[in-house]
């Protein structure tokens, strides 16, 4: 007896998605449990905040401002992929790049006018350094994503969105993280 062969497993789909969910998954408890031990410390007796630290407000806030601008620019980027309009697209996947650009050069700017040393003699210090540097990293893993999305989508390949869209979902999840250290850390202090 003769029988056909199985069909081919099919392809496996939104996996960009997946990875990107999961990922931002990860960096949210990562962050959560870094601010719960912020306002654990912080509520703590004894002193909290170094004497006479002055922190950089403006550029904190340049740095929040750049975050929730970077997602009307990372939808701007959703909606011309879907459309299939190449030069919007890269338009604003560029202007995505450059306000994490400008995100991290502020977070750099607050830790050289900061001048506070890493280990001091409350755990403000290593606190401080400790949840900024990680939403550094983070901002840095979004601006590589968006270089590789950019590089897919002017390569020619127009009709994987899904990489855009991931692109999307995760500089949601890292506004509405980087609001949370913004507010924890830079406002309430």
């Amino acid at each position: 007896m003769l029988a056909l062969p199985p069909a081919p497993a099919p392809a496996p789909r939104r996996q960009m998605i997946v990875g990107t969910a999961l990922f931002s998954a990860a960096a949210s408890m990562l962050i959560g449990g870094m601010t719960a031990l912020w306002f654990h410390f912080r509520t703590e007796p004894g002193l909290w905040k170094p004497e006479r630290l002055v922190v950089p407000e403006v550029a904190t806030n340049v740095m929040w401002i750049t975050a929730l601008f970077s997602l009307v620019m990372v939808q701007w980027a959703v909606y011309s992929a879907r459309r299939g309009d190449r030069q919007h697209a890269s338009v604003a996947l560029g202007v995505v790049i450059i306000l994490g650009l400008a995100h991290l050069n502020s977070q750099a700017y607050v830790w050289r006018r900061i001048e506070l040393p890493v280990k001091g003699d409350t755990p403000y210090n290593s606190m401080f350094y400790a949840i900024t540097a990680t939403l550094f990293a983070l901002v840095l893993v979004g601006v590589v994503y968006a270089v590789v999305a950019a590089f897919r989508f002017i390569g020619g390949r127009t009709k994987d969105r899904e990489t855009v869209s991931g692109l999307a979902l995760y500089w949601y999840v890292l506004a509405a993280l980087h609001t949370v250290v913004w507010f924890s850390v830079y406002v309430t202090k």
